[in-house]
């Protein structure tokens, strides 16, 4: 059965409703204007600031952010409101990243802002190599063993190191592009003393002249035992065959600039020409030039039937016929250098040519005969004028070859066989009629011309029958100079 209320029970409840709803918009308006005044908001409190850095390639973890709610009136809250964070870092990329944290309070979404700078902050690394047994020595100092320098964010950078060396240490360094710098010192733990240069046959030696001065030698060695000698140096020149005192340097110098040195001095000295002797009677000297040639071994032949020895002064123009340089000198003859090439304006442009043509027919006599000479004749005689077109050669060349030893031999009986006749009977006659009366005769004849070669029998034939005797040519037989003239 519906209950039926009295109108006057009615509006006691609309008036109570109303009153409420009063109430409430009054509290309501309360509430608001106290919002309003107390300016409620949120609060971030961020660990580590609003920016900060994070090394390239190092993992990034957020410091985190905590928010809470504060307004004028009532302070801050305590209890801490749910942060969300949007954004990212990557790590692996330089550069500048934001990450944005938002909190919710009452109908209003608040945030803030952190920055993170991704930076190369790491120095690169220098890694140093070492070879296993490895010993520097004076000389070459520290021979670089290798290097290799990386970088995190710029890769390898071995080619920009930059290398320091020192007497005890070796300095690396390289900067990356952000500027990072790396250094590394490699200690150099060894002393090595100076190396001694050790010279053989002492500081000071003697010697005859001579063609050319072979160095006795010399050795170079540091206090570890490493043989140097290959990186001495020698200055200074001795001209062997001129008398005088010549001094040599010795060096030897290491990458650090450091030098030893050693000097010696080298006197050379004229040697002693032997004592002459007079041969007993009357002698015939009888020197071919120019030879060996086609009828040298015809003349040898002859010379055998008589028993007569003679002087063959020789040259290299008939390779050919060498062996007759051989045989002559196994059958007692005497040997001398004349040339080998006989071509005056080369032999005498200088005395180092004089003496390199000299030497080519040393050389070839020392092939046949197993041995050197002493007896030699200038080319022309040493009163030639053919070499005045360079003035003085004759007077320094006659030095030089008598300050070796070497005695040279002109002549003082022509038989005109070198331009003035080409008949035999006119080559006897000029010989005869030069030996005729003289004790000592030095006959100049060419074994490469037959009008020459077939005239020797009849000067053989007289001069034994008369009482002269033939002679080979030695260094103690009289000499027979021409005046020198250049």
């Amino acid at each position: 059965m519906k209950q039926e209320h009295a109108p006057g029970e009615k509006n006691i409840r609309k008036r109570v409703w109303r009153i409420v709803g009063i109430l409430l918009a009054c509290a309501l308006g309360i509430a608001a204007a106290l919002f309003l005044i107390d300016g409620r908001h949120v609060r971030f409190y961020m660990t580590g600031g609003t920016e900060i850095s994070v090394s390239y390639g190092q993992p990034y973890e957020d410091p985190g952010c905590r928010a809470v709610s504060v307004g004028r009136l009532s302070g801050e809250g305590e209890t801490e409101l749910p942060v969300m964070v949007s954004g990212a870092v990557d790590t692996e990329t330089l550069g500048s990243y934001e990450l944005c944290y938002t909190a919710h309070c009452y109908l209003f979404d608040y945030s803030t802002i952190r920055t993170v700078h991704v930076v190369d902050d790491t120095p690169p690394e220098i890694r140093l190599e070492y070879m296993e047994g490895y010993t520097p020595n004076w000389f070459t100092g520290y021979e670089e063993e290798g290097y290799t320098a990386m970088d995190d964010c710029d890769g390898e950078l071995t080619d920009q190191v930059e290398v320091f060396l020192y007497e005890d240490r070796v300095e690396y360094r390289v900067s990356d592009a952000a500027g990072n710098v790396a250094e590394v010192v490699r200690p150099l733990e060894y002393t090595v003393t100076r190396p001694e240069i050790q010279l053989e046959g002492g500081e000071e030696i003697e010697i005859d002249a001579q063609f050319a001065f072979s160095d006795p030698g010399y050795r170079a060695i540091d206090s570890l035992g490493n043989d140097l000698t290959e990186f001495v140096q020698v200055e200074g020149d001795v001209t062997a065959y001129r008398e005088g005192d010549y001094t040599l340097q010795y060096s030897i110098s290491n990458q650090l600039g450091e030098t030893v040195s050693a000097t010696r001095t080298v006197h050379v000295k004229s040697v002693s020409a032997p004592e002459t002797i007079e041969p007993e009677g009357y002698v015939i000297y009888l020197t071919f030039d120019d030879g060996p040639g086609i009828y040298t071994g015809q003349l040898l032949d002859l010379l055998a039937r008589y028993n007569v020895r003679a002087t063959f002064f020789v040259t290299c123009l008939n390779p050919d016929y060498e062996d007759m340089v051989g045989r002559a000198f196994r059958e007692g003859h005497s040997i001398g250098v004349h040339t080998a090439s006989h071509n005056y304006y080369d032999i005498y442009s200088s005395e180092e040519a004089f003496l390199a043509d000299f030497n080519r027919t040393e050389a070839m006599i020392y092939r046949q005969t197993g041995s050197y000479t002493k007896l030699f004749r200038f080319p022309g005689g040493s009163s030639n004028t053919v070499s005045s077109f360079n003035p003085g050669i004759m007077s320094r060349l006659a030095q030089i070859m008598t300050d070796m030893g070497y005695c040279y031999f002109d002549w003082n009986v022509t038989s005109g066989d070198a331009g003035e006749t080409t008949e035999t009977k006119t080559v006897v006659d000029n010989i005869i009629g030069g030996c005729a009366g003289r004790r000592v005769s030095v006959v100049l004849q060419h074994d490469i011309k037959d009008f020459s070669i077939n005239a020797v029998e009849k000067v053989l034939s007289w001069g034994l029958r008369n009482g002269y005797t033939f002679l080979p040519l030695d260094t103690t037989s009289p000499v027979t100079h021409h005046g020198i003239r250049n």
